[in-house]
């Protein structure tokens, strides 16, 4: 398996001044400044494999920007190691970057006052892509990105969503093995999220890029994620499929029922009898049943229904992947920790 990003036991530390209280503590602080170490990221290791599409969530704080800017090369950690393409990306920073995009979904790499299409070709001159490369890149981009009326705008004059897909090529120039996304639809309305999403997908699915994504926007990490890396206070808490941690974390499924003719909740309840679930009777046609996981079976409690009781209608709804994170990080995220760090060293030793 060949690595894209390779970290093992990365550190970032901060110094940090103490700004003392009163108008005293301040006449002071101008004399005789006090610091204090703040551990951004604590001594995390992963492994992201050419190819992969991974999310890094966590909560404001957390560490996951601090984390990318090492990865990028911005900034250099405190202690660990980093290989990202086989680079150190602090070290190695000219061949570095030329196999990397990144776009910071608060930040612009694009020139204000200049015209896209300017921007374009600065970005191609910076990143020493040939003429015809160049060319065949950016037809693609253009057609792909819906970026044809855009380019003789200032970049000032673009609407968030407009400048997001034009930032988008701009990281995509040099046709990069891997990119770092930073909150990329951050702001954006459902329908530019959705056509960003699509081209993400494509653009993995085409030509084997690496993708990290850092979002808020869960939706974004469900559309595109197989694998996340969860982020709490400088340190990974889980690390692995989002489908298993919707398994183990979520607390289960929710079917509503539409039917054809009236039932009643003891009619429900006796179909169902032995499974552990809950039934809600909402009127005398509609009815929800809650499924807790791995407790019930959804099949086994479809095939006791249907076929006994004329249906309209069933829905299925998933705790989704919003709701796991908020509850994870309102419970507190030692648990999570130590049952993902149990699991792992029972792998390695098996």
């Amino acid at each position: 398996m060949s690595l894209a990003i390779d970290v093992h036991e990365l550190r970032k530390e901060f110094k940090v001044q103490k700004n003392r209280e009163g108008l005293q503590g301040a006449l002071r602080d101008l004399f005789k400044r006090e610091y204090t170490q703040v551990r951004a990221v604590k001594d995390i290791s992963f492994q992201i494999p050419q190819g992969e599409i991974c999310g890094y969530i966590g909560e404001n704080g957390a560490g996951k920007s601090t984390t990318i800017k090492m990865l990028t090369g911005i900034l250099v950690p405190t202690s660990g190691d980093i290989r990202v393409n086989g680079y150190v990306p602090y070290q190695e920073r000219e061949a570095f970057v030329r196999g990397i995009g990144v776009v910071f979904g608060q930040r612009s790499q694009l020139w204000w006052d200049l015209g896209v299409v300017e921007s374009f070709q600065l970005l191609k001159k910076v990143y020493r892509v040939p003429d015809n490369d160049y060319r065949i890149r950016m037809d693609e981009l253009i057609d792909r990105l819906q970026l044809g009326d855009l380019l003789n705008r200032p970049v000032r004059k673009l609407s968030l969503g407009q400048r997001m897909r034009c930032e988008l090529a701009a990281s995509l120039i040099h046709n990069p093995s891997i990119l770092f996304l930073d909150e990329p639809t951050i702001g954006l309305d459902i329908v530019v999220k959705t056509e960003i999403r699509e081209f993400l997908k494509s653009l993995n699915s085409r030509f084997g890029t690496t993708i990290l994504l850092t979002t808020h926007d869960l939706q974004d990490i469900e559309a595109l994620c197989s694998r996340v890396i969860m982020l709490d206070d400088g340190n990974i808490i889980y690390d692995g499929g989002l489908e298993e941690l919707k398994e183990r974390w979520g607390k289960g499924k929710e079917a509503a029922f539409r039917f054809a003719q009236p039932v009643t909740l003891d009619q429900l309840e006796l179909l169902t009898a032995g499974l552990d679930v809950q039934w809600k009777l909402e009127n005398e046609l509609t009815a929800k049943v809650w499924i807790p996981h791995q407790l019930a079976n959804v099949s086994e409690l479809l095939g006791r229904v249907v076929g006994v009781v004329n249906i309209e209608d069933i829905k299925i709804f998933e705790t989704n992947t919003d709701d796991i994170v908020r509850e994870i990080y309102k419970s507190g995220s030692s648990e999570v920790k130590r049952e993902w760090t149990r699991e792992r060293e029972g792998a390695v030793h098996a």
